[in-house]
This record gives structure tokens, C-alpha cells and sequence, in this order.
């Protein structure tokens, strides 16, 4: 960066002061939170995370210093919850992924159901080895509920990956059939009453693999 292009030293003391007054508002929301999910305390939150974003880079602009310290910014964070204080309705919307690690357990896992199932309805059911793996996992997804799958997906021979549940307030339950075509399009964040995320990426940090609201 050119020596025009940088900031002045009286810019970098203006942000620093920022911050300062960041801190003390944030404070002052959190001494007078009203509940876990105050939204003072949020947007309070995220203008001292821009406030330290900001002056930590015109420290670094000026000086070539940083900040010892890392206040998430506010894309890290959910934005201010805006749905309604007493919500009549939830949306609940969850992703799990799962790799095939043992296709061959996940075969004989189905076809254990499917022989089960032919042994009450009678012999003339399909072969779900000779199926594929396509045909075993529509198998074991309509067998078992998402959480008994995700407790038992060794069994399956699956592998976990990342996986996220949004708890979303509603003012009331749409239309029956509304958003089956795409569930997930219309969810809104600043109505996210809480949010738990599990990824590897957390592996190192034991106290934050549930990221969000209300963890």
C-alpha cells in the first residue's frame, strides 16, 4: 500500500476509540439483556465485531501491527432476531451429510430389512443387493427416523459430515403443501431462534461445534 493510500495515524486512534466505545455499549446491552435472545445485545455485538474489524486494519495499514485478540465479524453471526417474541409456529430444518464409506454393509443392512419385510408380506420381494446402493439407501430412509440413522451410521456404513438444524419462528403454519417443492428456499435468518451446527472444521475448537443462536 502506498504511503497516500494509508491511513493517518489520527484515523487509527478515531478507530481505536470506536472500539472503546463499542466495548462499553456492548457491556451496557449485556448488563440489561432481557433474555438469551435479546436482540440488543446482538446488534450490540456486532457493531463492536465491525468496530475491531475496522481498527484492527488500520493498525495494520499504518503500522504493521494486529490486535491480539479476534472478535468474530458480524458475517460469522446470525443477524438480530426480527420474528416474533411469541411464536405460535417452528420451522425446524435440518442437514446431515453422510459419505458411503462400506457399500457393502450398507447393501446387506438393506437387504436384512428387506428380507425382514418379505418374511411379513411374502417371498416375492426384490433383491436389494442386486439393486444397487441407490435402491438400499431409499431402503434404510424409509425404515428408520433421521436421528436413529445418524446414532447408528457405522452400522450403515456411512461416514458423518457436516450437519446444521435451524429452529426458525413462524407466525403460523403455512399451507399444507406450500413449501414442499423446495423446504429450505424461503428460510429466514433474522428469524432463527436457534441454530446448532457440527462440522470438522470444529475439531479443534471443543467449545464451538454448536455455532449460532442459542448454543
Amino acid at each position: 500500500m502506498s504511503d497516500a493510500a494509508q491511513p493517518t495515524a489520527a484515523e487509527v486512534r478515531a478507530a481505536a476509540e470506536a472500539v472503546k466505545a463499542a466495548l462499553d455499549r456492548h457491556l451496557e446491552a449485556v448488563e440489561r439483556r432481557t433474555g438469551d435472545d435479546d436482540p440488543a445485545v446482538y446488534e450490540a455485538f456486532n457493531a463492536l465485531a465491525a468496530a475491531a474489524e475496522a481498527y484492527d486494519e488500520r493498525l495494520y495499514d499504518r503500522y504493521d501491527e494486529v490486535t491480539p485478540f479476534e472478535i468474530p465479524g458480524a458475517d460469522d453471526s446470525l443477524p438480530p432476531y426480527a420474528g416474533p417474541e411469541e411464536p405460535h409456529a417452528l420451522s425446524v430444518l435440518i442437514r446431515r451429510d453422510y459419505a458411503v464409506v462400506e457399500p457393502q454393509r450398507l447393501l446387506a443392512q438393506a437387504q436384512r430389512i428387506a428380507d425382514l419385510d418379505s418374511d411379513e408380506e411374502g417371498p416375492d420381494a426384490t433383491p436389494v443387493v442386486a439393486a444397487g446402493a441407490h435402491a438400499a439407501l431409499g431402503l434404510l430412509f424409509g425404515e428408520f427416523e433421521p436421528d436413529e440413522i445418524a446414532s447408528r451410521h457405522k452400522e450403515f456404513g456411512l461416514e458423518e459430515g457436516d450437519s446444521t438444524l435451524w429452529v426458525c419462528a413462524a407466525d403460523e403454519l403455512p399451507d399444507p403443501g406450500d413449501w414442499l417443492a423446495a423446504p429450505f428456499e424461503h428460510a429466514d435468518p433474522e428469524r432463527i431462534v436457534c441454530r446448532f451446527d457440527v462440522s470438522a472444521v470444529f475439531d479443534d475448537e471443543p467449545d464451538d461445534d454448536l455455532k449460532g443462536r442459542g448454543a
